[in-house]
């Protein structure tokens, strides 16, 4: 791994190694360093190095909100009155739980977000009396996910 100033720089070891815990965050070091050809040590201090450069943030469980009875997926344009308000319009929707993703966006909205509804009923509410009544909200436009057909990862 190389420090550039402005990026990093991975050989394709950390590649190897990145590629095999994307796909399988549980898989032991063990089984990847027998895949990669070196030893487990080895494959902890690249991830080391690799967390401490910020290549690695973390780690996770997917959960899947169908399986909890979250149906409906959506993603709303929120217009602000003012610029100036952005700060406090996103506190607001960081207590709102249903919001999975927050982005501040060029174009016509301030704010693009991402949420998941148990139905489209439990939609209507959560804009209806969530997000509509955020101070600077001046209107949102809200479009429905029918189904996600991409979801994936940078690819190394």
């Amino acid at each position: 791994m190389k420090l550039n100033s402005l990026q990093i720089e991975i050989d394709g070891i950390d590649k190897e190694i990145l590629r095999e815990l994307m796909a399988d965050a549980r898989k032991p070091i063990l089984q990847i360093a027998n895949k990669v050809g070196i030893s487990g040590a080895a494959i902890h201090q690249r991830l080391r190095k690799l967390e401490q450069s910020g290549v690695i943030s973390g780690s996770k469980f997917v959960v899947d909100p169908k399986v909890l009875g979250y149906k409906t997926m959506a993603f709303v344009g929120i217009y602000l009155d003012k610029a100036a308000k952005n700060l406090e319009a996103v506190r607001d929707l960081k207590k709102i739980p249903e919001v999975l993703e927050c982005h501040y966006t060029t174009g016509n909205w301030s704010i693009l977000i991402k949420i998941i509804c148990r139905d489209n009923e439990h939609l209507m509410q959560l804009l209806n009396t969530k997000i509509q009544t955020i101070e600077g909200v001046s209107r949102t436009e809200t479009f429905i996910s029918l189904d996600t057909q991409i979801e994936r990862q940078i690819q190394l």
